[in-house]
This record gives C-alpha cells, structure tokens and sequence, in this order.
C-alpha cells in the first residue's frame, strides 16, 4: 500500500465533474474493484452514518467507460485497504488515511497511474441535495416546534432552540427530493425531560413545522459549505442564511446552494409504539423551484 494522501474531494463545491489519477485499485470482492483517484467529485456514502447515497455515475480512462455501482469510504493505516462496512473507525480518525472508493464491476482496464474523467449523475444529485438541504430545516424546524416540551436543560440545536432532533435520532435517510428520519421516544428521552403529550397531534405538529418551513424557504436564504480542508476527512459544516440567525450543522453531504432552489417543503409523521416507548417516523418532501 502507499496510500498516504486523503482522497481531494471537490463535491463540497457542487462540482458534478472531475479529472484524477488512479492511485491504486483493490479488489473488492464478487468480481469488483475499488478505483482510488488522487481526486473526485464522487460522494461516497459515508461507513459511521450512512444518511446519503453515493452519488450515480462513471468514469472514463481513454476511450472506455465505467458505471460506478457504488461510492464508499476507504480507510488504511499503510497495510490494506479497508472498504466501507470494514472501516473500523470514523472518517478523520488520527493515524488513518482516508480515500473515496470508487466500486466498478470489473477494473481490469484501470491501473495507477491512469488519469480519469469523473462524470457524476446531476440530476441525481441535485435531488439528493435538495433532500439533505430539507432535511436539515426539517429537522431545526421540528427542535422549535417542540421546543416547550422540555421540563430540563438538554443541549441545544443550531438556532439555540432544545436539540430534539439530535437526542432522539435514531436513523435517518436522504432520498431524492426528501427525506426520512426516525426518531425513539423512550425511557432515556423521558429522563431528559422531555414530555410526551408533545407527540400527541401529529397532524398539528406537521402543520406548524411545514409553515416554519415555508417561512425560511420564502426567505431564499444562502447555502454554503464551509470546509477545514480539501480531503474526504476534513471537517465540513453546512451553514444556512435564516430570518433570525445562521444555522451551522457539521455535515459531508451535498447541497442545494440556496434556499431560492426550493419551491417548497413540507413533512408528515407516523408513529408506532415500541416496547418501552414510540417510534416517531418524519418524512420530509421537497419540491425544487
């Protein structure tokens, strides 16, 4: 292995295209293999919190083509490379070395030292953009909804309102032009302080929560990403221009870059009781202007 350098990942600007040098392709079981380029403007679908998708498309080493069926994170310390599910660590753990892996049915056309063509799929990401963007006010939308359903202290959101969202997350999923996330109320909310009966008119809930929505979106407000770094393990934040404040969540998805780029977005819920509690099921649909 002489992977010592992090994959430059450019996705973070928007770019739907880039050109990189093969570093090195690994076997990747079932007939596949892992292409790794210096850099990409593939997102890969991240091991620790897998909420986005990779990203769909191809890569072009001269005259051939390849269809990437997957994006994943690789990690090395200097002897293997590991492969998404096997990365036994979080993206940017110290010691490690981090690359985007680019899965292709069959690498035998590709070596190191190839320069290729990345082409993603735009139309694909910018729904998936638009997802995680919505997703992100969905979520900060719901944290002020139930914001007087807290009898303790608890940490804190984005816009300073009880973090919900964060304490209660169990799962969440971009989907294109939305999202799903699902969230435990069980013993360990309760013993934080949280009430309930908060959860009691769902349809109320979804109500006030797509009018705060539709507030911000009105707005048109800026989208940005802000980065430590160039490389797939450098921290990243998206950060929103809102009414009342700047919202900054630390997140390595992709991005609409403005609120202007949405039409609308509204959310509903479901519910289910669980032994010791509630599962709360929030989809979030975007529609793009």
């Amino acid at each position: 292995m002489t992977l010592t350098s992090g994959t430059v990942v450019t996705y973070p600007s928007g770019a739907v295209s880039s050109r990189g040098t093969v570093v090195h392709v690994a076997d990747a079981g079932e007939g596949r293999s892992a292409v790794v380029l210096d850099r990409t403007a593939f997102h890969p679908v991240d091991t620790a919190w897998p909420d986005q998708p990779a990203d769909r498309g191809t890569l072009r080493v001269g005259a051939g083509e390849l269809a990437v069926v997957d994006a994943v994170v690789g990690a090395t310390q200097g002897d293997g490379l590991l492969l998404g599910p096997d990365v036994p660590v979080r993206t940017g753990t110290e010691g490690w070395t981090f690359v985007v892996a680019h899965i292709v049915e069959d690498g035998a056309a590709i070596a190191a030292g190839d320069t290729v063509e990345v082409t993603v799929d735009a139309g694909y990401r910018a729904a998936l953009s638009a997802g995680h963007t919505a997703c992100h006010l969905a979520s900060l939308a719901l944290d002020a909804a139930l914001a007087g359903a807290w009898r303790k202290q608890v940490q804190t959101d984005a816009l300073g309102a009880p973090a919900f969202d964060a304490l209660a997350i169990q799962e969440s999923r971009i989907l294109p032009d939305g999202s799903r996330d699902v969230y435990r109320i069980g013993k360990s909310l309760r013993r934080k302080g949280f009430d309930p009966e908060a959860l009691a008119d769902l349809a109320d809930l979804a109500a006030r929560i797509s009018a705060q929505l539709a507030e911000w979106i009105a707005a048109g407000g800026a989208v940005r990403i802000e980065r430590e770094g160039d490389t797939l393990a450098d921290r990243r934040a998206w950060v929103c221009e809102l009414p009342a404040d700047e919202a900054r969540i630390p997140c390595g998805g992709t991005h609409l870059a403005s609120l202007r780029e949405l039409a609308a977005a509204t959310v509903a819920f479901t519910s289910t009781p669980v032994e010791g509690g509630l599962e709360l099921v929030m989809t979030t649909t975007a529609e793009r202007a």
